[in-house]
């Protein structure tokens, strides 16, 4: 065991003996086996001496572990109080009868002021000049008048001058120490128990004093004397309590200063009744009456002054910080009310003046809700209602977000934070703190338009579209309809007339998308070429809106020095199908993507089907490039026979792609996509070469064959078009006017000027030109007149839908549409041929119109170079 720990358990055990022996010694001298005042001397002396080394060394030890008097000052005067206490008692014994009153009185005013010093310099008792002066103050003023009333009570002039000393030392120390206990701002405990063991002390030491003066019997002066032996005790207990930390004093705060007020009545009621009694009882007032009297004016003077300095720096305080929080309130950017409970302004801070250009006129006395606009005011006012009918605060502080109208008349956007007081009894009513959000709100939506506008159109982003559609798919029972509008030339126009002409024309298609669209519809600009809408109405309102906006945009645009013409390609889709918002979007693109394949200015719905064709398109545009070095390509040859004879004249080259994955894809799946891919000119030269190396063959074994081969429209208008074809004539050594080169109908109007020039070269040099599908597409009168074709190739659907007419027939019946064809082609000295006959009855109509060739699956089907040489041979014309 460690000798501090030693101490720390031998301490209680020495304090039980010296406690035990005190009290035996006392006991001795009560039973009369010992004489009293030795007894009370011994013990006294005894408890004395060792609590008050005891205080001192812990005095000693706070100052060594704090390294400051500060903390240890308490403990120390304490110590040299109880010291002084029992040598005071242990003098008693050894001085004649006439000087004890005498000692005791000097023991005991020296024991008062250290007690007194000792409690006021107590850690947490009263940390502050100020305040020990103001205990100080208190204790003394009720002290002089307890004297005071005291000397008054029994008969006067019965106290020798020295036990009246000893009086007054003992009552006005006894009543600074117990308003410094009761007033103790920290460690309480410790304060009551050091006043409680300095009262017990001083009270025992005074009125052993005053027994000793008056001759009291001994076993009195032992009765009086157990307090000598007790006090030091309760002292020590209370001192080793006290923290020796001091911490802020609240006491010396000028409102809690101002509230021991009431303590200055108490000296003057106790000297009045005093004095009134005496007056009664006595009726007069012998010298130490006066002069006590007297005392008791100058500390309750002392204490007014004091309490009227305290008011002073009160007041002063109050005033800075009444100013400190006019200059907060005058220059915050927030303007605060109060409002009552009946909603009306009772008053404005300074502020609104500046802020607002309110002035107290225009607010205060008004309802709170009336400074808001129209709209806003009734949510203003529900708000402010369930605010004053909740009587306790929940949470954070509500918002009210409303406009104000300023002294200017102008509408000013608020947000205001409403906070109940009405608990505090200085406000007791709502305060609302107002500030002006103009400048952020504007802020907002500025960074609004940039984060969900474009900014060359004006028109809602790709992001406020996506808000939109979320919104739209909420709403119950509300389905609706998205458009996705692609722009067809774009990017011809960038290049050829620049960028400024296209921004130009985009923000053209923009005003040309709000006028058209609903109110309730919202167009955006999804990318550079791709707008979209997304509309409240259902699928048949949809498509009506989809059809004006293909007009409206499909329409010149007027330009400065020019005209811009654009095609369109729109696709719909419900906003109610798919699992996301990224679904719609994607069935409405899909839809488009569709419309664009099919041509130009069209307008596509999604449905199931419509996504099964995407993906099989998707598929020929991943298969098809490269297919023609891994050899997937073929040829196959359809004859055409002379009707009349049934003879083959010549052979259509057909192209075939033989897919591994795919099958069998026929050209009217395949070159669509090779002409978005852009390698259509290179499947055409090909097709050419094979067809005419084949040709040689046939040549070469007798037969005296034309070939017909079809050309893509961009093959067909390239600048070494007709070079190339003479070129690969040359190489398989056909003669020109075997070459029939084929250009469909529905393909003429992709650029007729172009086309009309290249038939023309190709006739000019012997090559054959033909017109194929004619009657499936819409090329007029004109343009046929226009075309420099050899031949005129009439569609299957012309020739069966004049199949069912029969020669018999009434004259009310028109013509055939055969008829009417073939009589056309040969006015304009055409050469006819009639294609896709599908049966005899066909065949014969062909033949009985006047068509003199034919070509279709009721004459031969498209084969293989080998069974088409068997198909020849079958057919060879008798020498």
């Amino acid at each position: 065991m460690s000798l501090t720990r030693a101490r720390i358990s031998v301490t209680p055990v020495v304090d039980g003996v010296v406690a035990t022996v005190a009290a035996a010694l006392l006991a001795g001298a009560f039973a009369g086996a010992v004489r009293p005042l030795l007894a009370i001397a011994v013990a006294a002396g005894l408890v004395g001496g060792v609590t008050g080394v005891r205080l001192v060394r812990l005095a000693l030890r706070i100052h060594a572990a704090q390294h400051s008097f500060g903390p240890c000052r308490g403990a120390g005067f304490l110590g040299v109080g109880v010291l002084v206490g029992a040598v005071s008692v242990v003098h008693l014994t050894r001085v004649p009868q006439s000087l004890v009153p005498v000692v005791s009185a000097v023991g005991l005013g020296v024991t008062v002021v250290a007690y007194v010093l000792g409690v006021l310099l107590l850690p947490g008792a009263a940390t502050t000049t100020g305040v020990r002066l103001r205990r100080a103050s208190d204790g003394l003023s009720i002290g002089v008048s307890l004297a005071f009333a005291g000397w008054l009570m029994p008969p006067p002039g019965g106290m020798p001058p020295a036990a009246l000393a000893g009086f007054l030392f003992a009552v006005g120390g006894l009543s600074i120490v117990t308003v410094t206990a009761l007033r103790a701002a920290h460690y309480r405990r410790a304060a009551l128990l050091c006043g409680a063991g300095t009262g017990v002390s001083v009270l025992g030491l005074a009125l052993l004093t005053m027994l000793l003066a008056y001759g009291a019997p001994d076993r009195t002066l032992v009765a009086a004397s157990v307090g000598l032996v007790i006090g030091p005790l309760l002292i020590m207990a209370g001192a080793r309590r006290a923290d020796v930390v001091d911490e802020p004093d609240p006491v010396d705060e000028p409102q809690t200063r101002l509230s021991s007020y009431p303590l200055l009545t108490v000296p003057a009621m106790l000297a009045t009744v005093a004095a009134l009694y005496h007056l009664i009882t006595v009726g007069s007032f012998d010298h130490t009456s006066i002069l006590l009297g007297l005392a008791v004016i100058p500390t309750v003077v002392i204490r007014e002054i004091m309490s009227a300095a305290d008011v002073r720096r009160y007041a002063r305080r109050l005033a800075e910080q009444s100013a400190h929080f006019r200059s907060l309130v005058s220059g915050a950017n927030d303007v605060t009310m109060v409002v009552d409970d009946d909603l009306v302004v009772r008053w404005q801070s300074p502020a609104a003046a500046r802020i607002f250009g309110l002035s107290d006129a225009d607010v205060v006395g008004r309802p709170f809700p009336a400074l808001m606009h129209p709209d806003d005011a009734p949510e203003v006012t529900a708000l402010l209602t369930a605010v004053l009918a909740e009587r306790e605060a929940s949470g954070r502080p509500p918002l009210v977000n409303a406009r104000l109208r300023d002294g200017y008349g102008m509408w000013r956007d608020t947000e205001s934070t409403v906070g109940d007081q009405r608990a505090i009894p200085e406000v007791g009513a709502l305060v609302v703190h107002v500030r002006d959000v103009g400048e952020r709100r504007h802020l907002e939506r500025t960074l609004h338009q940039l984060a969900f506008t474009d900014q060359l159109t004006g028109l809602p982003n790709r992001r406020e579209l996506m808000r939109t559609i979320v919104s739209q798919r909420e709403l119950s029972g509300h389905t609706g309809a998205l458009l996705v509008i692609d722009l067809h030339g774009m990017t011809e126009v960038n290049e050829v007339r620049g960028r400024e002409i296209g921004d130009a024309v985009l923000i053209e298609v923009g005003r040309r998308l709000r006028v058209t669209v609903g109110r309730d519809d919202l167009p955006a600009r999804l990318s550079g070429d791709e707008f979209s809408v997304v509309t409240v109405e259902g699928p048949m309102l949809a498509y009506a809106l989809g059809t004006r906006l293909l007009t409206a945009l499909t329409e010149p645009y007027h330009l400065p020095g020019m005209i811009v013409h654009i095609n369109v390609s729109i696709g719909l889709a419900e906003l109610t199908g798919g699992d996301t918002v990224d679904d719609v979007l994607r069935r409405a693109d899909l839809a488009r993507r569709r419309a664009r394949q099919l041509g130009r200015d069209r307008i596509e719905w999604y449905d199931s089907y419509l996504e099964e064709q995407l993906l099989h398109r998707m598929d020929l545009e991943r298969e098809l490039p490269g297919a023609l070095e891994r050899g997937e390509f073929d040829v196959v040859y359809q004859p055409v026979l002379a009707l009349p004879e049934r003879q083959p004249v010549g052979v259509e080259a057909l192209l075939r792609w033989r897919n591994p994955t795919l099958g069998t894809v026929l050209p009217t799946e395949l070159m669509p996509v090779a002409e978005d891919l852009g390698i259509a000119g290179e499947i055409d030269r090909w097709v050419l070469a094979t067809a005419c190396r084949q040709l040689t063959s046939w040549s070469a074994a007798g037969r005296d064959l034309w070939l017909a081969v079809n050309v893509s429209p961009r093959e067909l208008v390239s600048s070494d078009f007709v070079a190339r074809v003479k070129a690969v004539l040359a190489e398989h050594e056909i003669p020109l006017e075997r070459l029939v080169v084929e250009v469909a109908e529905a393909q003429v109007a992709f650029d007729v000027p172009a086309v009309v020039t290249q038939l023309g070269a190709l006739r000019a040099i012997g090559v054959r030109t033909a017109l194929d599908d004619f009657g499936a597409g819409q090329a007029s009168l004109a343009q046929l007149r226009r075309l420099p074709v050899d031949l005129l190739k009439i569609d299957g659907t012309v020739v069966a839908a004049s199949a069912n007419w029969q020669p018999g027939d009434p004259p009310g019946h028109s013509r055939p549409l055969i008829d009417v064809v073939v009589s056309l082609g040969k006015r304009l000295g055409l050469e006819i041929i009639a294609e896709g006959l599908e049966s005899n009855a066909q065949v014969s109509q062909a033949e009985a119109a006047g068509c003199h060739l034919g070509q279709g699956f009721a004459l031969a089907h498209p084969a293989p170079a080998e069974r088409v040489e068997a198909f020849l041979e079958d057919h060879r014309a008798p020498s």
